[in-house]
């Protein structure tokens, strides 16, 4: 595990992650996409995570499971946080000096559109291998 630190691009928010897992997931759904333009590239933090600048945090309930967080003064993409457990899964490209990560995970592989692919070997999970998965941990 790695601790690290990030902030948004106009600095009001601040993040301290004490528990960054180096094994990255890559998330193909239609909402991380349509989120963010792009597959969400995300680190697990878990809970262990310190916010400073929490009121310029803007958040949206995007499924019955988790919601999403956003600068409401950039709209930088902070995270996205299961309900239920308070884990924390971050954008990667937020933390400036994360060492030796790794592509470890691709959700939602049967909604990757055809006109990106990666070359790097990871397991994957289907929409319905995530529902089954969500449906026992919410």
């Amino acid at each position: 595990m790695l601790n690290a630190k990030a902030s948004c691009l106009c600095g009001s928010v601040k993040i301290s992650a004490k528990e960054v897992n180096p094994k990255f997931t890559v998330c193909h759904c239609d909402t991380c996409r349509t989120w963010g333009g792009a597959p969400f590239f995300a680190v697990h933090c878990g809970t262990n995570v310190e916010i400073e600048g929490s009121e310029k945090i803007k958040m949206y309930a995007s499924s019955s499971w988790a919601s999403r967080g956003f600068c409401s003064d950039c709209g930088t993409h902070l995270f996205y946080k299961l309900k239920k457990s308070g884990e924390y899964n971050m954008p990667v490209g937020i933390f400036k000096n994360l060492k030796s990560l790794e592509m470890d995970m691709q959700y939602f592989s049967d909604q990757r559109p055809d006109y990106y692919c990666f070359s790097n070997e990871t397991k994957e999970m289907t929409s319905t291998e995530i529902m089954e998965y969500f449906a026992e941990h919410i």
